[in-house]
């Protein structure tokens, strides 16, 4: 079953943004993770809460590997740098409707 990574980044410094995008795309890469959206083109259409800069959506193969990215040697300082530098919320979803 799918999992989606859905995070909202607003960077308070651009510092960590350079160093991050390589290393960022290559593990998510090699988890079999897929970038489905990255941008900042992106409104609000209900509710009145502050626009993020970035929404980024990750599609997974599983939840196993999107924890395994994230806990992944390669990528934590570069999560620390991130985490660092900007206002970050970052929410995985399993792929299911649990209302349907």
């Amino acid at each position: 079953m799918s999992y989606y990574s859905v995070l909202e980044v607003t960077p308070t410094t651009d510092a960590w943004v350079a160093d991050y995008i390589g290393p960022a795309n290559k593990l998510v890469a090699q988890y079999g993770g897929k970038y489905l959206a990255r941008t900042s083109s992106h409104e609000r259409l209900e509710g009145d809460a502050e626009q993020p800069a970035l929404r980024i959506i990750i599609e997974w193969p599983s939840k196993q590997s999107a924890v395994d990215f994230m806990n992944d040697p390669g990528y934590v300082p570069h999560l620390a740098a991130r985490t660092a530098g900007s206002v970050s919320h970052h929410a995985l979803i399993e792929g299911k409707d649990d209302l349907a």
